[in-house]
Order: structure tokens, then C-alpha cells, then sequence
């Protein structure tokens, strides 16, 4: 259990740290060629680029959880089998006999 709980650790913090890294290289100007770019383009490429990066570590995060082996087969719940058995083995209070005029007679 700790290994889903470091790696969603490790996702949550890439997934905050890339469009912030993003966003400061536009604004620093960091990046090649974006001195380059008016003010307004800088800002729509860096949300765009931001936005793209956190679907990729989404993707990322979704793609290594199904690619996880299980450790065991799951298990259903012993007392809800209990309850199911039962409730298909218990005879209902009423049942509809059809007879051959169509007409249903409760017994």
C-alpha cells in the first residue's frame, strides 16, 4: 500500500510542479524565442503548455496504475455472500400461478 501512496505522492507533486515551472520560464523568459512573443501569446502558450502538462502526468499516473499487478485476487465480502445466498434460497410470500385461461391465481 505505500507504493500507490509514494507514487500518487510523487504524481501529485509533478502534477504542481510542472505548470508552475511552465509558467515561470515564460514569465522569466527562460524558454528560447519567447522574449520573441508579445505579452499576450507568452501568456497563452505558457496556460496552454501548462494545461498539457497536467493531462501528460495525468495520462502518466493512469497508465502506470494499470500496468500494476494486484497482490491478490480481490475478494468478495464473506457476509455479503452470506446474504445473497440466503435471499435466493428464501421462498417469497406470494407467488403467481398462471393457469390456462391466462389469468394469474395468487397463492
Amino acid at each position: 500500500m505505500s507504493e500507490v501512496t509514494a507514487k500518487f505522492a510523487v504524481t501529485s507533486m509533478v502534477m504542481w510542479m510542472a505548470p508552475v515551472a511552465i509558467m515561470y520560464g515564460f514569465y522569466y523568459q527562460v524558454f528560447p524565442g519567447v522574449s520573441q512573443m508579445s505579452s499576450s501569446a507568452q501568456t497563452l502558450a505558457s496556460g496552454f503548455l501548462a494545461v498539457i502538462s497536467v493531462n501528460l502526468v495525468i495520462g502518466f499516473y493512469i497508465c502506470m496504475a494499470m500496468k500494476e499487478t494486484p497482490h491478490q485476487e480481490p475478494q468478495p465480502d464473506p457476509t455479503f455472500l452470506a446474504n445473497a445466498k440466503a435471499s435466493i434460497n428464501q421462498p417469497t410470500s406470494s407467488q403467481v400461478i398462471d393457469d390456462s385461461r391466462g389469468k394469474g391465481k395468487v397463492e
